[in-house]
């Protein structure tokens, strides 16, 4: 698909303007395709890489037909739904990066009561989690009835088992001719399936299509992103961690463990050897959840140590390096993982620190996903490849 520009794709001034403040001036591939199939009122399910775009590929359709009409009676207008307090966060950034219209988090684990003093101010847009959504619609704090746009953003967490039922009744809550938006890095004709099922039907028992849109591979993986892989016995590798970090000096990396127990351990012996750093955890409230991440954002600490809560959506500029201190059951979760770097464009670094059963999983995942691992060693306070030539 040939490069144009937001304007060509309908996109007027104002919103235009924003964009470029923020600097994005060039809509992305998934931005061309998906911006004139909302404009247009389509349902649509697209699915497209980590780091492409996804969430200005609707939020600008959207936030610009809003913009553009009148809201006499103020009523919440876009519902967008995530399986994640981060991501939910996230996208309310990004909301107000591009317009003024009010926009509320809601989310469950926060105090209700605050969100409910939230919802008398009228918000156009409310961005929260299924489960949180739906007991403020049946409070009749959140009133629904004049919804026009649905997003279900993660739409394959959200269809998981833990999360279906929730989405399922947040749906039946909504008027029928709502427009519906579903998006993930990870889609397929089954999760397509599995959410027209779910549709409630529209008045006249036909409900307009859901169309899936994929995008080309842009082959972030294995074109962006370097993978490398450093051995550590299970007992090394939280200092082989902080050596890898002494001897790379990222600009902001992320630290990944599939395990709970293990990240407070990570992180205090992290800042025990003088490494500032923050951890995020599901155990943690949102108010520190929300500290670490802005620390982490704003540059105030280079080193965010995360369970797989934030592998997915966590959409921060800038993160030039991803350890993964296990190799994850799940190859999507690996994936996930990995794409937090190399967004929009960019390149960036995969590191797996492993054992010598991880690596050989990780082995196996080179072969599958096509990848090309490079085997590095930490010797001198350097980090060489297994050939000896060092990396700078």
């Amino acid at each position: 698909m040939e490069s144009t520009s937001f304007t060509e794709l309908g996109i007027g001034e104002d919103l235009t303007q924003r964009l470029e403040k923020n600097g994005i001036k060039t809509p992305s591939l998934v931005q061309q395709k998906v911006i004139p199939l909302l404009a247009s009122g389509q349902n649509i399910m697209f699915q497209s890489e980590t780091g492409t775009g996804k969430t200005f590929a609707y939020l600008l359709p959207l936030i610009q037909k809003m913009e553009a009409e009148s809201n006499e009676d103020k009523s919440v207008r876009l519902l967008i739904a995530t399986p994640t307090y981060e991501l939910a966060s996230q996208i309310k950034v990004q909301v107000q990066l591009i317009t003024e219209l009010k926009c509320i988090l809601c989310i469950g684990g926060a105090p209700i009561n605050r969100q409910i003093e939230m919802l008398k101010s009228k918000p156009d847009i409310v961005v929260g989690g299924a489960g949180r959504l739906l007991e403020l619609i049946h409070l009749k704090k959140l009133k629904a009835d004049k919804v026009r746009f649905l997003v279900l953003d993660e739409t394959d967490r959200l269809l998981s088992r833990e999360l279906r039922d929730l989405t399922r009744d947040l749906m039946e809550r909504l008027p029928k001719k709502v427009q519906l938006i579903g998006c993930s890095a990870t889609v397929n004709e089954f999760t397509v399936k599995t959410l027209e099922k779910m549709r409630p039907p529209a008045e006249d028992g036909q409900n307009s299509p859901l169309s899936l849109v994929t995008l080309p591979a842009e082959d972030v993986l294995r074109k962006r992103i370097s993978h490398w892989a450093i051995y550590a016995e299970r007992r090394n590798k939280i200092d082989t961690l902080r050596s890898f970090i002494n001897a790379v000096q990222p600009k902001k990396l992320i630290v990944f463990t599939a395990r709970n127990d293990q990240l407070p351990i990570i992180v205090e012996k992290l800042r025990w050897r003088k490494i500032n750093c923050e951890g995020l955890s599901s155990k943690e409230d949102k108010k520190t959840r929300k500290t670490a991440i802005d620390r982490f954002r704003s540059g105030k600490v280079a080193v965010l140590v995360t369970t797989d809560l934030a592998s997915r959506g966590l959409d921060i500029p800038g993160i030039s390096h991803v350890v993964q201190m296990d190799m994850p059951e799940d190859d999507d979760f690996f994936i996930h993982r990995a794409g937090r770097t190399a967004r929009m464009g960019t390149s960036g670094v995969n590191c797996v620190i492993g054992d010598e059963r991880e690596l050989r999983l990780y082995a196996a995942l080179e072969k599958k996903l096509a990848l090309t691992v490079y085997p590095k060693e930490l010797r001198n306070g350097k980090l060489n490849s297994i050939e000896g030539a060092v990396q700078d």
